[in-house]
């Protein structure tokens, strides 16, 4: 009886720990962890699709709550809500820092979106091509927001 209840109870954890890594989930890594994407309507969502913020028709970025986030002036400086200046939006879709240094730009996809890139070339979303302006900023700040790595920061 002892051995029959010791084999059942190696067997239960043998198929414990199977079933555990068969159906546990994990965050993605690599850059589909950190890619936004910007839908024709200005809606920003991140990688598992959830409302990030969304662009209105003066170029101001507002969180899903509704909270300023950053807006674009009419040179492309992109100024937070809080009147700091994060760097420059030009209107062919490469964005800079501060220090002039080009973090991500956008590069044509199809007809309609745009695939938002690094300098050296990996993807980090797509982005409609009507808020090619936006594309790079919001990406950075959503990145900086949570406190992630990002190429040029």
């Amino acid at each position: 009886m002892k051995k029959t209840f010791t084999l059942f109870m190696i067997i239960a954890a043998i198929l414990a720990a199977g079933l555990t890594t068969t159906f546990a989930q994990t965050e993605p890594t690599g850059a589909s962890a950190t890619e936004i994407h910007i839908n024709k309507k200005g809606q920003i969502h991140d990688h598992g699709g959830t409302l990030l913020g969304f662009i209105n028709k003066d170029d101001i970025v507002r969180d899903a709550k509704g909270h300023k986030v950053y807006f674009i002036d009419r040179d492309g400086n992109v100024i937070d809500a809080k009147g700091k200046k994060l760097g420059k939006a030009r209107k062919d879709g490469f964005y800079f820092n501060n220090e002039g240094e080009s973090v991500l730009k956008v590069r044509d996809k199809d007809e309609e979106e745009c695939e938002i890139l690094d300098p050296a070339g990996h993807n980090f979303g797509t982005t409609h091509k009507n808020y090619k302006l936006h594309a790079c900023a919001a990406h950075c700040f959503w990145l900086r927001k949570q406190n992630m790595p990002h190429p040029g920061h």
